[in-house]
């Protein structure tokens, strides 16, 4: 069985949620029947994740969850993880910690965390609207790297 494997990454605040909403849960329907298997990786960082957290979960429910799995990946534990950990592993299929950010300078740990998830991803799905900030420099990197790439943003 192939595994592909999308993740994503955004600003912290979204100007038009719903519309945004639709174009991604479009895209993961499509993925989800397309695939034979397929990974979501996602952070907890903001908005943007939240909400395709959600629209993950509500594509699985809709179609089935047999052939995809919502990932969380962590940059580091958290005391808030740690604080509420039965109800994160109920909302997510699995919870990753990367080893690469977990390890090195803090300041630097999301930044490492976003290189890793992007370095194992077939497709990279963006909501990036300004050339500034984590997401920016994520979508820079993943298109240095040849990746395919949408954003939802501008797509």
């Amino acid at each position: 069985m192939k595994v592909f494997t999308v993740t994503f990454f955004g600003h912290r605040m979204i100007d038009h949620p719903f519309e945004i909403e639709k174009r991604l849960e479009a895209l993961l329907l499509k993925l989800i029947r397309e695939k034979d298997y397929v990974e979501f990786l996602v952070g907890r960082d903001g908005e943007f994740d939240r909400l395709v957290a959600s629209a993950v979960r509500r594509c699985k429910k809709k179609i089935g969850e047999s052939n995809s799995a919502l990932v969380w990946v962590m940059p580091y534990e958290t005391a808030e993880y740690r604080n509420n950990e039965s109800s994160f592993r109920d909302y997510y299929d699995e919870i990753e910690v990367c080893n690469t950010s977990a390890r090195g300078y803090f300041k630097e740990a999301h930044k490492k965390r976003n290189r890793n998830m992007i370095d194992r991803c077939d497709l990279a799905v963006f909501y990036v609207e300004r050339e500034a900030g984590g997401a920016y420099q994520a979508m820079r990197y993943a298109k240095e790297l040849g990746k395919r790439c949408v954003n939802l943003a501008v797509d």
